[in-house]
């Protein structure tokens, strides 16, 4: 909303084309520009799945894909865990799990819901079925999990170290900051500490599990229920935590209260 005001401005600067008019034009470039990032970054946060509540709030549970998206990234592993430990035979449990994927995507589609979510749950759990299956090794049917998360820890450092935390994207928008929170010192060096938060739960992960994995044959029971206890419930805690440690502070509101009644 906020971010198509200066493109609003931009186009009353251009009549004319010529003489005094081009010079506010060329002065809008960089607002403008801003413009196009904050847009950028409202539509990351929306791909990312990231919701807020009627009041401005982050929605957390909805933005962990609601009850059924997270049953739809717990079951396939519980199920897998579950007839493994009864079979002992690797491809029904694999195929086991692979059909309890492929029946939220049916139910998505008898729901007539977005497909997005359910498909990439049938995608992750086929590759890891597929590795698993290869090796040979039951315990491969968690390696690609490893990867995915070490994957969004370089991603989330690199923002941090070029100062567009991802904290900063995904909550700027919910909270209609847009991108002008990098105006604020103060505000930056809050986004970063929320995305160190995020960096630490997906870190966690594999302190935990890394070892547990390299156990073999031993380690899967531990392994398969610590991925199912640090997966969504986890990521919904320290998404939770992210939100309340970069709020802005109180004098922070006040002030921008008190220039929107100025304006």
């Amino acid at each position: 909303m906020t971010e198509q005001q200066p493109e609003q401005s931009s186009d009353s600067a251009t009549p004319g084309g010529q003489g005094a008019g081009a010079a506010p034009a060329a002065a809008q470039s960089p607002v403008a520009g801003q413009s196009q990032v904050a847009g950028l970054a409202a539509e990351y946060a929306a791909k990312a799945g990231l919701h807020r509540t009627d009041d401005g709030r982050v929605d957390v549970l909805r933005s962990a894909g609601g009850v059924q998206g997270i049953a739809e990234s717990i079951v396939p592993g519980l199920v897998f865990l579950v007839a493994f430990t009864v079979t002992r035979e690797l491809t029904p449990s694999l195929v086991a799990a692979l059909a309890s994927a492929a029946a939220f995507t049916i139910a998505r589609l008898a729901q007539r819901r977005p497909l997005t979510q359910a498909l990439a749950g049938v995608v992750g759990v086929g590759i890891s079925a597929w590795l698993a299956n290869t090796t040979g090794r039951a315990e491969d049917f968690y390696l690609p999990g490893f990867f995915t998360n070490a994957a969004y820890i370089l991603a989330m450092v690199v923002s941090i170290i070029v100062k567009w935390p991802v904290a900063g994207l995904l909550f700027g928008f919910i909270r209609n900051e847009g991108v002008e929170w990098r105006k604020d010192p103060d505000r930056v060096k809050a986004y970063r500490l929320g995305t160190w938060v995020i960096v630490a739960v997906l870190a966690l992960r594999l302190i935990v599990q890394v070892p547990l994995y390299l156990m073999g044959a031993d380690g899967l029971a531990a392994l398969a229920t610590t991925r199912l206890i640090m997966g969504a419930p986890l990521y919904i805690l320290g998404v939770w935590v992210a939100w309340l440690v970069t709020r802005p502070a109180p004098a922070d509101v006040e002030d921008q209260a008190g220039g929107g009644h100025a304006a």
